[in-house]
């Protein structure tokens, strides 16, 4: 689909049906962990599930851990599931970034240091209407 400023939307085939998703990496982590994978935050649109909000940290989180991220001045509830960070409410989530300017999530980190990542939202809104128009809701 394309490059919309800080964001980038694609495409993929998952049991014959296309998924549409849109992304950004991480403008700025800290502190820099040796070894740390990509720090990706992506919006996943299926057929049947929308608007799925979820972080890749790049590293394991302890079991039970819960993690804020705070777009502009509103926070939002993720749960996590190995290395990943889940919205607990992705159309709450997807309405929030669409107004804001940056994401700046908070995780526990290794030695119990938080880690801190942030996100550009620039053409976070014309990424998602992009993947929104390509993978509509599926019809009832």
């Amino acid at each position: 689909m394309g490059k919309f400023e800080d964001w980038t939307a694609a495409t993929h085939r998952e049991s014959g049906q296309t998924v549409c998703y849109a992304f950004t990496r991480a403008q700025s982590s800290s502190p820099v962990l040796l070894g740390r994978g990509q720090v990706v935050l992506t919006v996943t649109e299926r057929p049947s599930i929308r608007d799925s909000v979820a972080i890749e940290a790049g590293y394991a989180f302890p079991p039970n851990t819960t993690v804020t991220v705070q777009v502009d001045r509103t926070g939002l509830d993720f749960f996590t599931d190995q290395r990943n960070a889940f919205a607990r409410d992705g159309k709450a989530a997807v309405a929030v970034l669409q107004k804001g300017a940056r994401a700046i999530a908070r995780f526990p980190g290794p030695k119990d240091a938080e880690v801190t990542d942030t996100f550009s939202l620039r053409g976070f809104g014309a990424a998602y209407a992009a993947i929104v128009k390509t993978c509509p809701p599926q019809k009832s």
